[in-house]
């Protein structure tokens, strides 16, 4: 990326191109008014596992677009290649991390079905037009995410625990923040739960188990979302042969606009 190349002046079609030529970032803030997507693909005889999961748990899990198997393309993004355009790849091989390859094409197989799940990044922009702060965009970081101890619903073969996203959110933002995002519950909604984390099982923000620690200021609540990560923590519960996905933070900039997803 040049130096005057601004993530929150560049459309999605210029970021996926960026990205295709090996940029790897992560995403919050880019291209904001277009929706973001989680992505993951698994062979054929794993999609109904997936689709189940996805059905049982909406709330991590909302699905924006699922492709036929072997396709990697997607109305979401016209021309888009979900092989090449996202910033970082997981491989997963039998629920072990394999590989973070930047291009997937050479893992790409002619059996594999994409799920596109919707993203909390989406919401940012109507957070940060109600005057909540992104902190994590502030600082220059990736958003923490947390494994929880809240189990999901399993489905067939497929199960694991709830990852949330967090941020920071001064405590007179905390209502403001909850209602705009609710308003967006094909990409979250609302949180899950806002204060202390150990209602999650989750005993040190410092140490989250994806993406970076973020500063809190004073007078900051910790406000944790439902997050599209969960598929990934049920492969490495569940260990399936084989899964791609994108790497936290890093996601699939569709040309949809975030509007489109919002209810009311």
């Amino acid at each position: 990326m040049s130096s005057t190349t601004s993530p929150a002046h560049t459309d999605a079609p210029q970021a996926r191109a960026l990205f295709r030529a090996g940029l790897a970032t992560p995403t919050a803030g880019w291209a904001p008014g277009r929706a973001q997507a989680n992505l993951i693909a698994v062979p054929a005889d794993w999609a109904y596992d997936v689709l189940l999961f996805c059905q049982r748990n909406p709330k991590p899990c909302p699905v924006l677009d699922v492709t036929d198997a072997g396709a990697w393309h997607t109305p979401l993004a016209e021309g888009a290649d979900l092989r090449t355009d996202l910033p970082r790849y997981r491989v997963w091989e039998r629920g072990e991390l394999a590989d973070e390859p930047t291009d997937a094409t050479a893992y790409w197989r002619r059996d594999l079905v994409s799920f596109l799940i919707g993203c909390s990044f989406t919401f940012e922009a109507a957070l940060t037009e109600a005057g909540v702060p992104m902190r994590h965009v502030e600082q220059g970081r990736n958003v923490s995410m947390y494994v929880t101890d809240r189990q999901c619903r399993p489905a067939e073969r497929l199960h694991g625990p709830l990852v949330v996203s967090m941020r920071p959110v001064p405590a007179a933002l905390v209502e403001t923040a909850t209602r705009c995002s609710a308003l967006l519950p094909a990409v979250h909604g609302a949180p899950v739960h806002a204060g202390d984390p150990a209602r999650l099982g989750i005993t040190d923000l410092s140490r989250p188990d994806f993406g970076d620690p973020v500063e809190m200021r004073p007078g900051d609540v910790p406000v944790f979302w439902a997050c599209g990560v969960t598929p990934q923590a049920a492969v490495m519960a569940s260990r399936p042969p084989f899964a791609l996905t994108h790497a936290p933070g890093q996601m699939f900039l569709t040309d949809v606009a975030d509007s489109h997803y919002r209810i009311g």
